[in-house]
């Protein structure tokens, strides 16, 4: 069932709606999906957050310092 949203939007931000309607012909509800979408393309990040310099060693292994397959018998 999809999601249904209220928002409070001041009169600038409803004029604002109100232009794209016209300008896009697009309902309200369009506008803020693709809204939605247009803020995710933007914020969020398309690769998975990995330490600086991870692998840049001698070993060029890449996962060396976070896969305890590699850390077996460390320090025995």
């Amino acid at each position: 069932m999809p999601r249904v949203i209220h928002a409070r939007i001041d009169k600038e931000t409803e004029q604002l709606l109100g232009n794209l309607e016209r300008w896009l012909g697009w309902n309200y509800s369009k506008i803020i999906r693709e809204g939605i979408l247009a803020l995710n393309e933007l914020h969020v990040p398309k690769y998975s957050r990995q330490i600086v310099g991870l692998g840049q060693f001698r070993s060029k292994v890449p996962d060396l310092g976070s896969n305890k397959d590699h850390l077996k018998g460390f320090g025995k």
